[in-house]
């Protein structure tokens, strides 16, 4: 038997050779062997997501798979896919992004605005990441062919491409809810975008400390966190700055009541109310949904993926507790100043909408409209910084801080900062600040090669010749060659950024190159297409001789013109029209690759510059990883901040000089406070007397000509505007129960209204209103009491020759009661009527807002409230019970004396008040101490230091108690 031939075998033929002996069919199939170039080859399509030859993408399991049986000679099964496992699922995550992309992208009703973003964002750096496969496929295309390229050598090449497209499936996967695929539309925006927001910013903090070589994971986060605010800071822009909330889809922390309109009192409180998170119907019971696809189950996706489960929309605030609906639908970054943003743009409507002719002097004041920097119709656009929008201040400040770790914020913190409208003297106020701030160094200031200066001084200059808009309507005219060519060439410079026609712009170098050819190219000369003899093509249709219409329907002009000279006109109009819409429609721009939306638009507002910057962050080389609280606190929140102090000084010049805020609250000081010396004498005067008399006073009327009369005859009628802006009525459903009560409690159904003008109605409102007339109803029963113990004293004094133990014992009972009203009117008056109010004046000189100012007024309210002790709280109604209790026996002591006066001869008359003082005197000491013992309770008094101030008065001298507190 002579011997086999001997022969080389690679090694899957040696691997192969012992079942192949056996069994024929073993050996692989010739033609699905490859060679390591194609197999390098066919990854890079693979990463860039397209399928091959060699793979492709298995739609029952959403993964990219390695065809049955390909093999290479040099490597055995195991190797190869050991080696292909990296690259399979770095393809397979970032085609499990774009499917997430698509499906949103296609989604009906579209995504909301940051959700919209955000993946926008996450498309762009899908491209970045496939975009370094793209690269490597060239270069093994135009390979001299003495190296092979490797997949060993791949494998670290492409090591940055695996580990981002992992770390981007991992930021898509938890940014958008699973809730979102399966509820849709249902999902609030306003959720959608805390949500995205929060998490990307929770993750920034996560990555800020990243070890060296890690920063790529830092950037692919700071980029899609960027790219997703950039919709949110327009809104911003649009209220903070025009007083315009542009939200239609309703993802903003607040919505308008469309109820209430801007003229009406509920403004300030109701019209713009801040969301509250909607997490409640959105349980974690819901089932998780497949955000690849229905068919690949989750625990077979996370375990090809090695990622955790997708978290649900409400476990992101659940587990700081159940109050979910408490929470405000506001992002972390803005979550302090929600309540002043909203504020702020309150008052820019407020102010453009309160004309100036209601800003009129009354009181008898002098008005200071010169003195003032106010607005008159908000804050327009030009007091924008250099005209910029807040987009544009933030990607500025962006590239500052993140690309040399500068603080651009603070060239524009000086105190006229909305001043600088102008490129040149914004540019100038720019370079004199950092020379002052770079003394030591008198070369070139070293900001002017820095990119965030570039980017400003690009934007500033394209800002300042967007104004000079293009006119056409002169490069057609018919004057003459020389004049159009000058037209012509005057309107190149205006063509480099028409924002008319984009087209125009992405061509302008090739209209540049062809100045002689742009006559040719406009619209109305070519508009008028010669005439056309159509008679040929008309009797090759309908026949020769039989066709029903007449020569004169063709279009060669056989018969004279067609067209009137109306019609003439009208078709000029259009043709003009259609010049000003198209100037150049012949134009076709050549395609580019990776153009920037910023190159290839003209400069378009909160658009151009942040795109730029946008891609710019793709590629820059990061000095530091700011933390984002740095990031917005330096680039957003600062500007934020800076536009609302600003906002709300012009409010508060308005209130305080155009509206006379302070005037108004003194008019409410004079009536309700009883401030006034003789405003409302006559009027109390009467119904005392009224109230004595047992007469009825429950006529509205009759109590308004009272009311009149005695405003007419008092000093400080010229408080009021007009005589009958103080109206008084009578509570209904208080008189109805208390129609037979002339006691103490009887004034409680008298209600004074006072019609404050509209712009100030928004701080002393209706319910405003409400606790003044509390406060001025306790007060007039201290008069009242006050009053008719002055009278009893009167008859007592007249009485004064008989001295006997009844009458002693009178004046002694009349004393105390007579100090106690004395001391606590006195009381009230120096803590009501002038502490409080020089309270309530420190407190709206340090206000900064509208919020600030109304808080400081319902603040003075309580406290004048808390001091007149009709706050409904445990210790004000003890304290207040007693009180009235002691008032009530002041009207006793008064009725009983008014008895002895009229009819004190009968004997039982005189035992009867002989007891009744008795039991108004042991009642009086027995409230006394009880008020005593409460108001000098040291917990009580550490409080409320006014009850030490209470104390010190009816207790003059220790008359109740001693000095050891007894």
């Amino acid at each position: 038997m002579g011997a086999e031939p001997h022969h080389s075998r690679s090694l899957i033929n040696k691997i192969y050779a012992p079942m192949a002996n056996e069994f024929p069919f073993a050996t692989p199939l010739p033609s699905l062997r490859t060679n390591e170039l194609q197999l390098v080859r066919c990854v890079l399509r693979m990463l860039q997501g397209f399928s091959s030859s060699l793979f492709s993408w298995d739609h029952t399991e959403n993964r990219f798979r390695i065809n049955s049986g390909v093999y290479v000679t040099h490597l055995s099964l195991k190797s190869l896919h050991s080696l292909l496992n990296q690259f399979i699922h770095a393809a397979t995550c970032l085609q499990l992004v774009e499917i997430t992309i698509k499906r949103i992208e296609t989604a009906l009703p579209r995504p909301p605005p940051t959700l919209k973003a955000f993946v926008t964002s996450a498309s762009a750096w899908l491209k970045r990441l496939r975009n370094i496969a793209l690269k490597e496929e060239v270069s093994t295309s135009n390979a001299d062919g003495i190296s092979t390229p490797t997949l060993l050598g791949f494998k670290n090449s492409l090591s940055s491409l695996c580990s981002g497209a992992e770390f981007l499936l991992l930021l898509v996967h938890e940014a958008i809810p699973d809730v979102y695929f399966e509820f849709g539309a249902s999902v609030p925006a306003a959720d959608l975008a805390v949500h995205v927001l929060d998490y990307l910013h929770k993750k920034l903090e996560e990555m800020c400390l990243v070890q060296g070589g890690e920063e790529e994971a830092y950037l692919m986060v700071l980029y899609m966190y960027v790219g997703s605010l950039l919709p949110y800071i327009e809104g911003l822009d649009s209220w903070l700055f025009d007083g315009i909330l542009d939200d239609p889809s309703d993802e903003m922390f607040f919505f308008a009541n469309k109820e209430v309109s801007v003229a009406e009192a509920e403004f300030w409180e109701k019209s713009y109310l801040i969301k509250k998170l909607q997490h409640g119907k959105l349980d974690t019971e819901l089932s998780s949904t497949n955000y690849a696809g229905d068919s690949m189950s989750a625990s077979n996706e996370k375990k090809e993926t090695g990622m955790r489960g997708s978290i649900s929309l409400s476990s992101t605030i659940k587990g700081k507790g159940q109050s979910i609906r408490d929470c405000p639908a506001c992002p972390l970054f803005i979550k302090e100043l929600a309540k002043s943003i909203v504020s702020a743009g309150k008052s820019l409507q407020l102010m453009r909408h309160v004309p100036n002719s209601l800003a009129v002097c009354s009181k008898g004041s002098s008005c200071k409209f010169g003195s003032t920097k106010s607005l008159n119709n908000g804050l327009p656009p030009s007091h924008r910084v250099a005209g910029l929008t807040l987009s544009e201040i933030f990607s500025v400040s962006l590239a500052g801080l993140i690309g040399h770790g500068d603080h651009v914020c603070k060239y524009f913190w000086q105190d006229d900062w909305h001043e600088s409208v102008s490129v040149s003297s914004f540019v100038s106020n720019l370079n004199l600040n950092v020379e002052k701030s770079d003394n030591e160094n008198l070369t070139a200031p070293p900001y002017l090669e820095k990119i965030w200066y570039k980017f400003l001084i690009d934007t500033l200059f394209q800002k300042g010749s967007a104004g000079l808009k293009p006119k056409y309507e002169d490069i057609n005219s018919d004057n003459g060659d020389s004049a159009g060519n000058k037209v012509v060439k005057d309107e190149l410079f205006l063509l480099r950024s028409c924002l008319r026609n984009p087209v125009v712009t992405v061509c302008r170098k090739t209209i540049g190159n062809n100045e002689d050819a742009l006559k040719t190219l406009n619209l109305s000369r070519k508009f008028c297409l010669p005439s056309l003899n159509d008679e040929g093509l008309r009797k090759a249709i309908f026949g020769g001789e039989s066709t029903p219409f007449s020569d004169s329907e063709g279009t060669n002009y056989t018969f004279g013109f067609q067209y009137d000279e109306s019609k003439y006109t009208h078709l000029q109009d259009k043709r003009r029209l259609l010049e000003k819409l198209f100037p150049f429609p012949t134009i076709l721009p050549s395609v580019q690759d990776d153009l920037p939306v910023s190159e290839l638009l003209p400069f378009q507002r909160n658009s151009t510059l942040p795109s730029r910057v946008l891609h710019w962050v793709q590629n820059v080389d990061l000095r530091t990883t700011p933390l984002p609280l740095v990031i917005m606190q330096y680039c957003l929140t600062a500007y934020i901040q800076k536009q609302v102090d600003y906002i709300g000084v012009n409010m508060l010049l308005k209130l305080m000089n155009e509206w006379r805020l302070m005037d108004e609250l003194a008019v409410l000081r004079a009536i309700y406070l009883l401030g006034s010396g003789d405003l409302l004498q006559h009027f109390s005067t009467v119904i005392f007397d009224k109230l004595d008399k047992r007469e009825t006073w429950d006529d509205d009327f009759e109590l308004n000509t009272i009311l009149q009369e005695s405003i007419r005859n008092s000093a400080d009628c010229m408080l009021l505007s007009a005589p009958d802006s103080l109206v008084v009525s009578l509570t209904k459903n208080i008189v109805e129960s208390n129609v037979n009560n002339f006691g103490i409690n009887g004034l409680d159904m008298l209600k004074f209204t006072y019609k404050v003008p509209w712009p100030l109605e928004l701080i002393a409102n209706t319910e405003a209103i409400k606790k003044y007339n509390q406060v001025m109803r306790f007060l007039l029963k201290v008069k009242r009491a006050k009053f008719v113990l002055d009278k009893v004293r009167r008859w007592m004094w007249k009485g004064r020759g008989s001295t006997t133990n009844n009458k002693k014992r009178h004046w002694l009972v009349e004393q105390k009661l007579l100090h106690f009203v004395d001391a606590f009117h006195q009381y009230v008056m120096d803590r009501v009527y002038h502490s409080a109010w020089r309270e309530l004046c420190e407190g709206m000189t340090v206000a900064k807002s509208l919020d600030e100012v109304i808080e400081a007024h319902e603040a003075y309210i309580l406290s004048i409230q808390r001091q007149c002790f009709v706050v409904p709280d445990k210790l004000g109604a003890l304290i207040a019970s007693r009180v009235n209790i002691i008032l009530g026996l002041a009207l006793d002591f008064y009725t009983i004396q008014q008895t002895l006066k009229s009819g004190g001869a009968v004997s039982a008359i005189k035992t009867k008040c002989e007891m009744e003082v008795d039991r108004i005197e042991k009642q009086f000491d027995d409230c006394i101490a009880f008020l005593l013992r409460v108001l000098s309770f040291k917990l009580n008094v550490g409080h409320f230091p006014h009850l030490a101030d209470l104390v010190t008065r009816i207790n003059y001298n220790y008359f109740y108690m001693s000095a050891n507190g007894n």
